[in-house]
C-alpha cells in the first residue's frame, strides 16, 4: 500500500506543485489503484509516472470546488481511449452526478466502460471483505468530506510445522484451518484453528481530508491513522486568515495528527504564496508539535507499512 501524490497545490495550478490528486496504490493487495480528487491537470501528471489509468477503479472526490475535479472528465475519457473497460465508481457530495452527465453528454463524451457515480453521506460508504472506507463533513466554504481508508484486519500465517508435528499430513484440513474451521479427527482429537495459525495482521488506516478549518470531525477521520493526509494552506501565525477561507495552518494540521493520535503527518494543498525556499519552515513549523510530519511535493510516494500492534487478550 502506498499513497502517490500527483498534485499537492491550493487554488490553481503552479509550476512547482499542481492542484489536488492522490492515488492510493493498492496493487499488492487488489492490483488496483483508488484515486482521491482529480484537479486539472491529473493525467497529463498521470503520465510522468507509472500509473496505469486502467487500474484506477474508484475515485473520491472531497468537494466540488474545481481544483479537486476539473480534471475527472478528461481522465474518465481517456481512461476509455486507452482501452480501460473495468467499471469506475466516483464518490463524492450531491452535485457529482450532474457534473458528470453535463459535461460528459455536452463533449458527446462515449465511454467503454460503466461508470457508477454515488452522491455520499457521512457514514460507511463503501465496504467489501478487505476495505471499509467511512467519510465525514469537515468545515469548509461548501460540503467538502474527508475520508478514512480502513483496510481489514488480515488472518495469520497457517503454522503448517505445527500441523505436521500433530501428524497432520498436508490436505484438506490445511484448508479448514486456515479458514478459521474447527476440526474433529476421526480419534475424536479437536483440532482449534487458534492453535495452528499465527497472529492475525492488524490491517492499515489512512485518512485523506479534503479542504477544511480545525474540527472535530477531522480528528474522528484521523484517529490512530497510520497516516493522515491534511490541507495546510497557511503556515503557522496565520489562523485568523485560514479559518476565513475554511482553511488550515500547518499548526493545526499537526495539532489534529496529535490529538487522533496518528503515526504519521503528511502536509498538502500548500498555497502557491510559499515557494521551494518555504517549504522546509512549513514543515519545521509542524514538526514543532508532531515530529512525524512531512510536506508533500508533486510525484512523492509514500509507503505504508504494518505495524506491530499487541493484540488484548
Amino acid at each position: 500500500m502506498d499513497l502517490f501524490f500527483l498534485g499537492t497545490g491550493a487554488g490553481v495550478p503552479a509550476k512547482q506543485r499542481n492542484v489536488t490528486s492522490i492515488a492510493l496504490k493498492l496493487l499488492e493487495e487488489r492490483g488496483e489503484i483508488w484515486l482521491f480528487d482529480c484537479g486539472e491537470g491529473t493525467q497529463h501528471q498521470i503520465l510522468h509516472t507509472s500509473i496505469k489509468p486502467r487500474r484506477i477503479s474508484k475515485v473520491f472526490i472531497t468537494h466540488l470546488h474545481g481544483d479537486h475535479l476539473y480534471g475527472l472528465p478528461g481522465l474518465l475519457a481517456s481512461r476509455s481511449f486507452q482501452g480501460g473497460t473495468s467499471e469506475v465508481t466516483v464518490y463524492g457530495p450531491p452535485g457529482m452526478k450532474e457534473y458528470l452527465r453535463v459535461t460528459l453528454d455536452v463533449c458527446k463524451t462515449y465511454l467503454k466502460y460503466s461508470l457508477n457515480v454515488v452522491e455520499i453521506e457521512e457514514g460507511k460508504i463503501y465496504e467489501d471483505d478487505q476495505f471499509l472506507v467511512e467519510a465525514k463533513l469537515l468545515e469548509h466554504g461548501i460540503p467538502s468530506y474527508g475520508y478514512r481508508i480502513v483496510e481489514k484486519d488480515r488472518p495469520g500465517t497457517l503454522l503448517a510445522d505445527r500441523l505436521k508435528e500433530a501428524g497432520i499430513k498436508p490436505g484438506p484440513i490445511y484448508k479448514q484451518i486456515k479458514e478459521g474451521e474447527e476440526v474433529i479427527l476421526e480419534d475424536g482429537r479437536i483440532l482449534s484453528p487458534r492453535a495452528f495459525m499465527g497472529p492475525s495482521q492488524k490491517g492499515r488506516v489512512v485518512a485523506i481530508l479534503g479542504d477544511t478549518r480545525l474540527c472535530e470531525n477531522a480528528k474522528l477521520l484521523a484517529e490512530d491513522a497510520d497516516l493522515l493526509v491534511h490541507e495546510a494552506t497557511f503556515s503557522s501565525g496565520e489562523e485568523l486568515l485560514a479559518r476565513e477561507y475554511f482553511h488550515s495552518t500547518t499548526l493545526q494540521a499537526a495539532k489534529t495528527a496529535l490529538e487522533a493520535g496518528a503515526v504519521k503527518l503528511v502536509l498538502t494543498h500548500i498555497s502557491s504564496r510559499y515557494d521551494r525556499n518555504d517549504w522546509r519552515e512549513l514543515q519545521m513549523q509542524a514538526q514543532e508539535v508532531f515530529p512525524n510530519t512531512v510536506i508533500s511535493e508533486d510525484f512523492m510516494e509514500v509507503n505504508i507499512p504494518f505495524r506491530q500492534r499487541v493484540e488484548k487478550e
